[in-house]
């Protein structure tokens, strides 16, 4: 759990403390049956760190970490028999345990993120770090990733207001839909002469609405003081250094590498860094087969459409790299049209099967045999005289009835730069 958290902070260019002790944080809840928590007052593991966001326009901005703290897990609350599942119309609550004393790492940040689109952005950004450290799964819905977000509304320029805390969001999208509502109620407030009470509130997915829960406790209501029972953890510089050393290279590093490397735009190239199986598998395939572009293209289209749709992770995908390869080799020689492949490709996920296989036993292969497709042609103009004298006179999209019925007669296997090139043999130039 320290080597964890030390990965955390580490990556979030926070200053690692030399010494760091754990505190007793006394509240009751029924979540945590012995009345206290065991957390980091004072000295937190790490301190003073930053994580540059960007947003999906391209711009950039800075939030900065305020610390890095390890802390144990409480129970989970069960509210049964109500319509909202709070604990206001339950039935009754049930408290699930199994993870009470898990340790968890907190990341507290500087009050740097002023929208709802930044605080998403942040948080996509926290967790792809997060997962690349090999940390946590980051699943929101099952727990691994929790989200708290103080609000608090100012003019420009003025001081910060009274903060509220909206607790738990489980998803990025009711993280957005909840700062929203609460944004909202705070200026209605202020805007009708109220004032902002500190307070913890809830945010309601199904009416989009807000809540107070309790008043909200300052530190010293906690009553911190230094765990007995947990030595001092010393954290020298070697340890530091060691732990630095197994990073993995981490998503903001990897896309520009990426982008400089291969060539990638920006977009693609952070949508492969911050899926380490996925830009995996990409480099694999560029390296396979040379062309990193197509490659991205195929990697990022229908193989994580695929993946997607079917639940799977990419190293379960039955097209591996070495079969990906041999179908975009297959398209590279002409025996495959990019439409063709996208079919060899969904059969090739169906079946296991390697695309050459798939082509044979299907008859699946382009034609581009152009003493075939020339005896197509030549009767396909002696057959249409109307067209082919339009074609003559410079009317150039008559081109594409021939192409159509070309590819009607070949059952769509023609290739079409040969079909093209033939074509304009036959027809003669246009306005000739």
């Amino acid at each position: 759990a320290v080597e964890y958290a030390t990965r955390v902070a580490l990556a979030l260019d926070c200053r690692i403390s030399e010494r760091t002790i754990f505190h007793r944080k006394n509240y009751f809840y029924p979540d945590l049956p012995k009345a206290y928590q065991i957390s980091q007052y004072d000295l937190p593991l790490g301190v003073g760190g930053h994580l540059d966001v960007e947003l999906e326009d391209g711009s950039h901005f800075t939030v900065g970490i305020t610390r890095v703290h390890m802390e144990e897990d409480a129970g989970k609350l069960i509210h049964a028999g109500g319509s909202s599942g709070r604990i206001d119309g339950a039935d009754y609550s049930l408290v699930d345990f199994n993870r009470g004393g898990t340790p968890l790492v907190e990341i507290v940040t500087e009050p740097d993120i002023s929208t709802p689109d930044q605080a998403r952005a942040f948080l996509t950004q926290l967790r792809n770090l997060v997962e690349q450290l090999g940390v946590s799964d980051v699943n929101m819905e099952e727990g691994s990733l929790r989200c708290d977000a103080n609000v608090s509304i100012r003019h420009p320029g003025d001081p910060f207001g009274t903060k509220t805390e909206l607790k738990n969001m489980n998803s990025f999208r009711f993280l957005h839909r909840g700062l929203e509502a609460e944004i909202e109620r705070q200026i209605d407030l202020l805007e009708t002469g109220e004032r902002v009470v500190q307070a913890t509130v809830h945010f309601d997915p199904a009416t989009g609405t807000v809540s107070m829960l309790r008043s909200k406790e300052e530190a010293h209501d906690y009553r911190y003081f230094p765990e007995p029972d947990l030595t001092p953890i010393e954290l020298d510089e070697a340890y530091v250094q060691k732990v630095r050393a197994a990073l993995p290279e981490l998503p903001v590093a990897r896309k520009e590498r990426l982008a400089r490397q291969y060539g990638l735009p920006p977009k693609d190239a952070g949508s492969l860094a911050n899926n380490r199986p996925l830009g995996d598998y990409f480099e694999a395939l560029a390296a396979a087969t040379g062309d990193p572009r197509v490659s991205a293209n195929w990697v990022l289209g229908d193989l994580s459409a695929y993946v997607n749709a079917a639940g799977i992770e990419v190293a379960d995908c039955p097209v591996t790299v070495e079969r990906l390869a041999g179908l975009l080799g297959l398209i590279a020689d002409g025996t495959l049209s990019g439409k063709m492949a996208k079919d060899v490709f969904e059969a090739m996920a169906a079946t296991g099967k390697d695309a050459k296989s798939l082509v044979a036993e299907k008859g699946l292969g382009q034609i581009s045999d152009t003493g075939e497709l020339e005896g197509i042609i030549i009767r396909l103009v002696e057959e249409n005289p109307g067209p082919a004298e339009e074609f003559r006179q410079g009317k150039d999209r008559v081109l594409g009835f021939f192409v159509g019925q070309v590819m009607k007669e070949t059952r769509g296997q023609a290739n079409p730069q040969v079909v093209n090139e033939l074509l304009r043999k036959h027809l003669g130039a246009p306005g000739g």
